[in-house]
């Protein structure tokens, strides 16, 4: 309908590499995830989702894309998580050595913060007083949820574009 309709919308898929245990390499024959627009006629792209910059160029143009009218358009972040997909799942499906590399050579955190430091945008005392606001920030929100009335039932539906018959 998306793309019938030409409706501007950027689809993201986020793929972290892993279903709830197995490999989308093990569970897929075409593992571009991106490409299953391709059937309807919606374009898209695979993306380096552990690389700000990286994103932030794809969705440039996908959004282009999309407020263009030319309809919609599909992002395919590959990305990884360091942890199982759930409480209940250990990840014995991949190796501890596997995590520790994609966490040492691709951490979108550490690689943003090495572009910071290579461009002299900042140095450290600049990124630590700038997490110390962050943090103040997120406290803030967390202790005013925590400490408001949960919302009437009446409020359930508010702001809902369509609702369930």
């Amino acid at each position: 309908m998306a793309q019938l309709w030409k409706l501007p919308v950027v689809f993201i898929i986020e793929n972290n590499q892993y279903a709830m245990g197995t490999s989308v390499k093990r569970s897929h024959s075409d593992t571009h995830l991106y490409r299953r627009g391709a059937a309807f006629g919606i374009p898209g792209m695979e993306v380096d989702g552990m690389d700000v910059l990286a994103v932030r160029e794809a969705a440039r143009q996908a959004v282009d894309h999309a407020r263009g009218g030319e309809g919609p358009y599909i992002l395919e972040m590959k990305t990884y998580r360091y942890r199982g997909h759930s409480m209940s799942d250990p990840a014995k499906y991949r190796t501890r050595e596997e995590v520790d590399d994609v966490r040492e050579h691709n951490d979108p955190l550490k690689r943003c913060e090495a572009r910071i430091f290579e461009n002299n945008y900042a140095d450290e005392a600049a990124l630590k007083e700038i997490d110390k606001e962050l943090k103040a920030i997120v406290k803030e929100a967390a202790d005013f949820s925590l400490e408001s009335p949960e919302p009437a039932a009446s409020e359930l539906f508010t702001d809902i574009l369509a609702e369930a018959s």
